[in-house]
């Protein structure tokens, strides 16, 4: 039976509200609120099924850039945000749970980048990864992207997240076509609760993940 994890990308108040992430973002302000809102909701049903949660956090300190992030930001006049031990950085309306994994991305887009994140998911036998999380276009794209690649499943519940830059419905219908995400609702569970396929072999690890997971042996 394929294992599946929920994964919770950047709800972190830069992203999510107050004056930073309002002035980045360009849709409709109660949209990102709501979409914080039912991602916050999905946790919750993740946990009621006994499904493993897995969060994603940014840290976008400067001493974390590296030269051509550093320089873009220099270009736009963009302070970093989401910086270590701010509110900014904090997580917004979820907590993990003791035993929930946290992994942390430094200044970069895509969750396989941080620590530790794909060995995990190698390590748990997880095939199916459902997304849920700011922002569609940029970090959830990023992570389901490579996650696609290395040939994890993927669903994304499309009413907990919204993009910075592009239209919702645009991202969603890019990722479905191109990673053949499945695309759904965090309220209907079975759609998403339930095994993607059965009888399924565990997704190859990557070279990387093989090497980390023999040595931890």
């Amino acid at each position: 039976m394929t294992r599946t994890a929920l994964v919770v990308v950047d709800l972190q108040n830069d992203f999510c509200t107050g004056p930073v992430a309002m002035a980045r973002y360009r849709g409709d302000p109660a949209r990102l609120d709501t979409a914080t809102t039912n991602a916050a909701r999905a946790v919750d049903v993740a946990r009621a099924h006994g499904m493993e949660v897995v969060f994603v956090r940014f840290l976008g300190d400067a001493e974390y850039q590296r030269p051509s992030w550093r320089r873009r930001d220099e270009l736009r006049g963009a302070a970093p945000k989401c910086r270590e031990g701010t509110w900014g950085a904090e997580f917004h309306k979820v907590t993990p749970a003791p035993g929930e994994r946290v992994f942390t991305k430094h200044a970069c887009f895509d969750a396989f980048l941080a620590d530790g994140f794909e060995e995990h998911l190698v390590r748990g036998g997880f095939q199916h990864l459902v997304f849920a999380g700011v922002y569609a276009d940029v970090c959830l794209d990023s992570t389901a992207r490579t996650a696609f690649q290395k040939g994890w499943h993927i669903t994304v519940l499309t009413d907990c997240t919204t993009s910075l830059l592009h239209q919702d419905d645009e991202t969603v219908r890019f990722m479905a076509t191109l990673y053949g995400a499945r695309t759904t609702t965090h309220d209907r569970t079975t759609a998403w609760c339930e095994p993607v396929v059965r009888e399924e072999k565990p997704c190859p690890p990557a070279e990387s993940a093989v090497r980390s997971t023999e040595a931890s042996a």
